[in-house]
């Protein structure tokens, strides 16, 4: 076989014991390896000790090869996409969106969609008026606010005389300012999410015109969630303010994308009724229809029905959805937490476990969809590590990447076509960029995604060593391999390049030998790891060694890959996500687009 004609070709004869030690896994993306599992305390915030087993001195666990012939999958050049929630008015934060910080950083991660959806999603109004930001109520008559609230003023009128993409530069108290607003709301926010009672928020023009253009300004692509809560007495939906907030948005010619409602599965805890799936199926009927009757929204696409984790009631909704219209929407929606975020702990994100929960919903998922509708597209959306706003210093900390990475690796081998993460910037915890406008560490792993991963999902084969497994115990996946064409948009690497993405979940380092293929080629590392010496909490992160950290506003680091010899083995560090382009490749698979 390949797997043994690998061995031979790396030197390394087949020990007598191969048959039951060899492992041949193939899989679209994802290979379960072989490993050899040691206890972990992965709370400890100490530096974690390279863990040497005895009886396996110089063995190479893993030896790797890819399909490099044709891809097994192909995902949307926006498959890593991002959200806003609509709490952005409440605490503020939309005011801020022209920020040339934040704009930097969206542009980074594009090209993608920018949802803007959410809880509050459902308590959405639109307003068509152009309101001067004095006219709104704070949090109290202050001194300091009511010079704030100018200042927003101003900036607006300052905006206003700017063409085309309209970049603002905050002066440092008005920002510090807004983090006091913003922190006092946080805690209104925190008590509705957790009593699932949420009041009504006004969306003004002046406010919609702010959300398009940071979606502009950083190359995304607007999704639009309308509120389908709003309903008529016989429960259908009243959709004269979504007609509203339609028109104005044509009469500026916005280049938006639709849909309808956030999770309505759980409407009946919102608001004492539900909304079933056949009547959730015809108010998106009818939202097809307004856009038609729009020219600017005639051929707008339509996502939904977002619907929660898909339990048996999420499915019969999701079922009824799909016999009413499921031709009606270009794609099919849900979203998924991983785990409560008031209860999450650092090993939450070690565990195998729950890294794997989410191939069961997938399979669900597509269950139904290619029931009613084969073939067509899914969307992840609203994806976070945890729920209830995530946790300060886990789900916003280096470890939660774990989760992340895995997500997107298995969403793309199982064939999923976009992926929202919830959110780029958030009250909560689980955002991309905190309130000082810094990148965490899952803004710099999804920014090496972009860089380096194409949307060419390509098969892989594994073989390792294994010692016998001790009586009782599971030896489950802790080292996880991905891999992609090269993205086509990195002029650093010719077409036929492919990137490796690798998870070690273990305290031990790993090393894998690259065979047929990928043997003797040149190799680009990008091994991400946590800075300084809080460990897995760390908010910062270092590229081979290096902190990363914005140059300026404008300007993001040069992501400098470690290059290795032809032919080298890699060695992948314990608790580590790292990136490996096998240069000069010339896979089939990978030469076109």
């Amino acid at each position: 076989s390949e797997l043994i004609r690998g061995f031979l070709l790396s030197g390394m004869p087949c020990p007598s014991s191969c048959p039951p030690g060899l492992l041949a896994l193939m899989a679209p993306g994802l290979a379960l390896m072989a490993t050899f599992s040691l206890p972990s305390q992965a709370g400890d915030r100490r530096a974690l000790p390279v863990e040497k087993t005895p009886g396996v001195k110089g063995r190479t666990l893993i030896l790797l090869d890819v399909n490099t012939k044709s891809p097994v999958r192909i995902i949307s050049e926006n498959f890593l996409s991002l959200q806003l929630d609509p709490s952005i008015i409440h605490d503020g934060w939309l005011d801020f969106l022209s920020s040339r910080r934040l704009v930097t950083l969206a542009r980074g991660l594009a090209p993608a969609f920018l949802r803007f959806a959410g809880k509050r999603t459902d308590f959405l109004q639109f307003h068509n008026v152009k309101n001067p930001a004095k006219s709104r109520g704070g949090p109290g008559p202050d001194y300091y606010l009511k010079n704030y609230e100018d200042d927003i003023v101003r900036s607006d009128i300052a905006l206003d005389k700017q063409k085309g993409c309209k970049i603002a530069q905050h002066p440092d108290i008005m920002l510090e300012l807004q983090r006091e607003k913003a922190a006092q709301m946080h805690l209104v926010l925190l008590k509705e999410q957790f009593s699932n009672t949420y009041s009504n928020l006004t969306l003004t023009a002046r406010s919609l015109d702010k959300l398009y253009n940071f979606a502009d300004c950083s190359g995304l692509h607007l999704i639009f969630a309308l509120n389908a809560l709003r309903r008529n007495p016989n429960n259908s939906w009243n959709s004269s303010n979504a007609l509203s907030l339609l028109k104005y948005s044509a009469s500026k010619k916005y280049n938006i994308s639709w849909e309808l409602g956030n999770e309505p599965n759980n409407y009946r805890t919102l608001i004492g009724r539900s909304v079933n799936g056949s009547q959730l199926g015809k108010d998106y009927i009818q939202l097809r229809s307004l856009l038609q009757l729009i020219r600017t929204y005639s051929r707008a696409n339509l996502y939904g029905p977002n619907i929660g984790r898909p339990r048996k009631n999420v499915i019969a909704l999701l079922e009824g959805f799909m016999k009413v219209a499921g031709s009606t929407v270009d794609a099919v929606t849900w979203q998924h937490y991983y785990i409560d975020g008031r209860v999450a702990k650092v090993t939450d994100f070690l565990k195998t476990r729950l890294l794997d929960t989410l191939s069961d919903q997938i399979r669900k998922i597509q269950k139904v969809v290619n029931t009613y509708t084969p073939g067509k597209k899914i969307w992840l959306e609203g994806v976070g590590a945890t729920s209830a706003g995530g946790m300060n210093n886990l789900s916003d900390s280096y470890a939660a990447g774990f989760l992340w990475l895995n997500t997107l690796g298995l969403l793309a081998s199982q064939g999923i076509d976009v992926v929202v993460r919830h959110s780029f910037l958030d009250h909560g915890h689980n955002h991309l960029v905190d309130q000082n406008f810094n990148p965490l560490p899952d803004y710099w792993l999804s920014l090496l995604y972009k860089r380096l991963i194409g949307p060419k999902v390509l098969a892989i084969h594994v073989a390792g060593l294994q010692r016998k497994p001790w009586p009782g115990r599971v030896i489950r996946d802790k080292l996880r391999i991905y891999a992609h064409c090269t993205s086509y948009h990195n002029h650093n690497y010719v077409r036929g390049s492919i990137t490796l993405y690798i998870i070690n979940l273990h305290r031990s380092r790993k090393k894998i030998k690259l065979a047929g293929t990928l043997r003797d080629k040149i190799v680009h590392q990008y091994l991400l790891q946590p800075y300084g010496k809080d460990g897995l909490h760390s908010k910062s992160v270092q590229l081979n060694g290096q902190p990363l950290a914005m140059v300026d506003d404008g300007t993001l680091p040069e992501l400098k890959p470690r290059p290795l010899r032809a032919g080298r083995t890699l060695v992948i560090p314990p608790l580590t996500m790292s990136f490996y382009v096998v240069k000069n490749v010339n896979a089939l698979a990978c030469r076109y687009r």
